[in-house]
């Protein structure tokens, strides 16, 4: 628990681009989920699936840009000392929700697309560049890879 409030205490806190409510609604939108509900579980899931991802100066930056509740899910995770690939955080999430992979593909590239927004290319850029081959796409971004 000393590690959520100290990553939520030394995060810079820039003045926030998106509310919790307005997160809501635009993954609610871009997800077609049939209510804020919905939507609230989808957002929760993924953002605890990714706060156990990331480390370091991107998990912090991320926190800060995130709206507060949103901020509190990502660092209350404890991050896996192996991350995983892009589909086996999905396949992690659909175990853990009990739901079919690809209602947890939509679930998670929803929420994560919208996460992207948030972030900036900038810091999206480094966190695609710590995590594992395929988080691109689930971020709404293509996933390029070098001629071998």
């Amino acid at each position: 628990m000393t590690a959520v409030i100290s990553d939520l205490q030394t995060a810079p806190r820039p003045a926030r681009a998106m509310t919790y409510e307005q997160l809501l609604e635009k993954v609610r939108y871009e997800g077609a989920y049939p209510t804020r509900e919905r939507a609230e579980q989808a957002v929760r899931l993924v953002v605890s699936g990714l706060g156990r991802q990331l480390t370091g100066e991107e998990r912090v930056e991320l926190a800060a840009r995130l709206p507060h509740e949103a901020a509190r899910v990502l660092t209350e995770q404890v991050p896996d000392v192996q991350p995983l690939s892009g589909w086996a955080l999905v396949k992690d999430l659909a175990g853990r929700a009990g739901a079919p992979l690809a209602t947890t593909r939509w679930d998670t590239g929803s929420v994560l697309s919208a996460i992207a927004a948030l972030a900036g290319p900038e810091l999206l850029t480094r966190i695609l560049n710590q995590l594992p081959a395929g988080y691109a796409l689930l971020f709404g971004r293509a996933e390029l890879t070098q001629a071998a």
